[in-house]
């Protein structure tokens, strides 16, 4: 019997962007509507929340994405509102140079070309919503990064774990920072890097515990092995 013949469709020789690339942005600005005017409507873009203790590295997880560094610092809880971020590629101008900058929604048509300025304004509207005394909201800073040397993507980084409350945090500190980021990674569109210090044991990780709990056969988690430099002698990298 002769086989059926069937037509394969010819790519056209026209180079087209993929689907994302004009899906993302537009999906990005509704985001930032809802935002807006508070509303609790979402889309669920795809996105890769970074989770782990308190000072376990995850900022430097997430500027290592970036390629730049521009997240607030120190040894206490750095990271005290979930802070959204857009990376949105750009074109490199003609003469090869390139142009990279930070935009926040709540300062509309204010680009910031010093990083050191971003991460300023982080600390700003950090305290401004959340106090100035290590306080916890979970109210989003959304910002957008533009760059020639970024993907597409959406980005979240969340407070760290804590156990003990410090300052104006409330005594249920650590249920609070849970409930917050068990609100991201549960969604099926979220992907999730689980940082962990490289000093720390696995078996007791807090991100890897929560990322479990959303993520139980783990297809959504991706483990994060930082401070490698200050393991413990004798310990195996692997």
């Amino acid at each position: 019997m002769a086989e059926d013949s069937v037509a394969v469709p010819v790519p056209s020789s026209t180079n087209t962007a993929p689907l994302g690339h004009s899906v993302i942005p537009i999906v990005n600005k509704l985001q930032d509507i809802f935002a807006q005017l508070g509303s609790q409507s979402t889309i669920e873009l795809p996105q890769v929340a970074v989770v782990g203790s308190q000072s376990s590295g995850k900022s430097s997880v997430l500027e290592a994405l970036v390629g730049r560094d521009f997240l607030p610092r120190g040894s206490d809880i750095c990271t005290r509102r979930p802070l959204v971020l857009q990376l949105i590629q750009t074109k490199r101008k003609p003469d090869g140079t390139e142009e990279e900058w930070g935009e926040f929604l709540h300062l509309p048509g204010k680009r910031f070309f010093d990083f050191n300025e971003i991460r300023r304004e982080i600390q700003a509207e950090t305290d401004r919503e959340a106090g100035m005394n290590r306080g916890v909201s979970d109210k989003q800073i959304r910002l957008k990064i533009f760059s020639p040397n970024v993907l597409d993507i959406t980005l979240v980084d969340l407070p760290g774990i804590t156990k003990v409350p410090v300052g104006d945090q409330p005594s249920d500190i650590e249920a609070r920072i849970r409930t917050m980021i068990m609100s991201y990674i549960k969604l099926p569109s979220c992907l999730i890097l689980a940082v962990t210090p490289a000093n720390a044991d696995l078996a007791n990780s807090d991100a890897l515990q929560i990322a479990g709990n959303a993520d139980p056969d783990g297809y959504r988690t991706i483990g994060v092995i930082t401070k490698l430099d200050i393991m413990d002698r004798g310990t195996d990298a692997r």
